[in-house]
């Protein structure tokens, strides 16, 4: 039997944080990854036809100085393309920008009108109630229209979070949002159609920056080059854990101890390999969506109204996608031929709540980008590819840290730390930063014997997505 002070599960964002944590503190580790590449859900690859894509519309952008550094290390500076932001939203076969609820002035005057009048309404009832809107709403579809206004709410809100989370939204909590949602003041958004003057500013990920090569996968390729070889398991699944004896044995049947154990992959998934039946009805209630990310490589030049455009979202239901992002603006080498050609990367979610057809997902993409006024010429696509990642997202559901939190703890007991974005279930942290730097915390954690302080990404999600940065 082979061993090691400390095993990781995973090699997405947060396994290899906590990997570079590890190997910074002289700790004996060993981290495994069950895929034949580096990155989990960040992970990047080259279809056929010679075209890069990502699993998902995924940029750079940190609230860390720590993860700024290792980024700026791990790739060099020449390595990365900088980019401000620059997110649309298609409503009424119209662009607007991005945030929605702060550039009313781009809509017709009747869906305007509509909107400032349930803002009005909003802000009056929140008034009435000294500021807050009726106490806590009691899920995420009462927020949106106590905070937005009904006419944002039937525009674009509503419509749009179904196509994102593919759960009912009264099933949803709404204490996750923090920087996530913004929500202008009535007289802000009143300035803004007085002047006509579009608000584009907001938002952590208004600067953000991308590989030269590779996709958002190069960064994490990067990131375990630096590590050493023979502490890496890449193609090696961890599918049974003994949390009494602490061992647990792969899929090549080699069998490890540890002492502490890092764990990055689905909570659920956890829960089952390590036979914690006394855990499987809270792990039972965890609610997550599928992606299928559908990649369409174009021969020619991006369109001209295409041209700066980072991504689009997409509330409307004559598409199947929820976004679009033109992914050969993030890098020219996201396509085969340089300047000849040109991409888009579609996502569409799935749950028991919204089915997706896979026999004819590719063939619906197609029609709606044309629809949509995405695709020009469909007779110059050269490549179609879907990917589907059976879970993407940690859907913050009702009840969500009252069935995780005592998970998590009951885990901890037995040493097993389970971060990242699955591992934690927790949305609000599950960035590629955020995640780095749970994986990262926890070791720190476990070397300097500490508790929940050492980890402020996990227990305080509010206090790191605050503006500024922290070290």
């Amino acid at each position: 039997m082979k061993k090691a002070d400390l095993i990781i599960m995973g090699g997405g964002p947060a396994g290899l944080g906590a990997a570079v944590c590890a190997q910074e503190n002289g700790v004996d580790w060993h981290l495994f990854e069950r895929e034949d590449r580096w990155g989990g859900l960040s992970a990047s690859f080259r279809d056929a036809q010679g075209f890069t894509w990502d699993l998902g519309g995924h940029i750079l952008f940190s609230h860390y100085g720590n993860f700024d550094r290792q980024m700026d290390k791990v790739i060099g500076p020449r390595g990365w393309i900088d980019h401000e932001r620059e997110s649309w939203v298609w409503v009424r076969n119209r662009f607007i920008p991005y945030p929605f609820q702060n550039n009313l002035h781009r809509l017709d005057s009747a869906d305007r009108s509509a909107c400032v009048e349930g803002l009005r309404v909003a802000a009056k009832a929140a008034q009435a109630k000294g500021g807050q809107t009726r106490g806590r709403p009691a899920d995420f579809g009462e927020w949106i229209v106590s905070t937005l206004g009904s006419g944002i709410a039937d525009l674009f809100m509503k419509p749009y979070n179904w196509k994102v989370w593919a759960h009912p939204l009264d099933q949803m909590d709404c204490a996750w949002l923090g920087e996530r949602v913004a929500v202008p003041a009535i007289e802000e958004v009143l300035k803004s159609i007085e002047t006509g003057k579009d608000n584009v500013s907001w938002g952590p990920n208004k600067l953000f920056r991308f590989p030269v090569t590779g996709g958002t996968g190069a960064i994490w390729q990067a990131v375990a080059s630096r590590l050493p070889g023979e502490r890496l398991s890449l193609g090696h699944e961890i599918i049974s854990v003994d949390a009494k004896q602490k061992t647990m044995t792969g899929t090549n049947g080699e069998a490890w101890s540890y002492r502490h154990c890092i764990s990055t992959i689905p909570l659920d998934r956890l829960v089952r390999i390590s036979g914690s039946d006394n855990l499987a009805p809270a792990a039972g209630r965890l609610a997550s969506t599928s992606t299928y990310v559908v990649g369409v490589g174009v021969d020619g030049n991006v369109p001209s109204h295409l041209k700066t455009k980072c991504w689009m979202y997409f509330p409307q239901s004559n598409s199947p996608y929820y976004r679009v992002t033109v992914f050969s603006n993030y890098s020219p080498n996201n396509v085969a031929n340089p300047g000849k050609q040109w991409s888009l990367m579609a996502e569409v979610s799935e749950s028991r709540f919204k089915a997706v057809d896979r026999n004819t997902l590719e063939k619906d993409t197609l029609r709606a980008l044309q629809e949509d006024g995405l695709l020009p010429d469909r007779k110059r696509v050269v490549s179609t590819i879907s990917r589907h990642v059976p879970q993407s997202y940690p859907v913050p559901f009702l009840g969500r840290d009252a069935a995780v939190g005592p998970m998590l703890l009951e885990f901890e007991k037995r040493d097993i730390f389970s971060r990242g974005r699955m591992g934690a279930w927790k949305y609000e942290v599950g960035n590629q930063d955020h995640s780095y730097q749970q994986g990262y915390e926890c070791v720190q954690r476990i070397v300097n014997r500490g508790g929940a302080e050492y980890e402020p990404t996990l227990n305080n999600p509010d206090q790191v997505n605050a503006p500024g940065k922290r070290k």
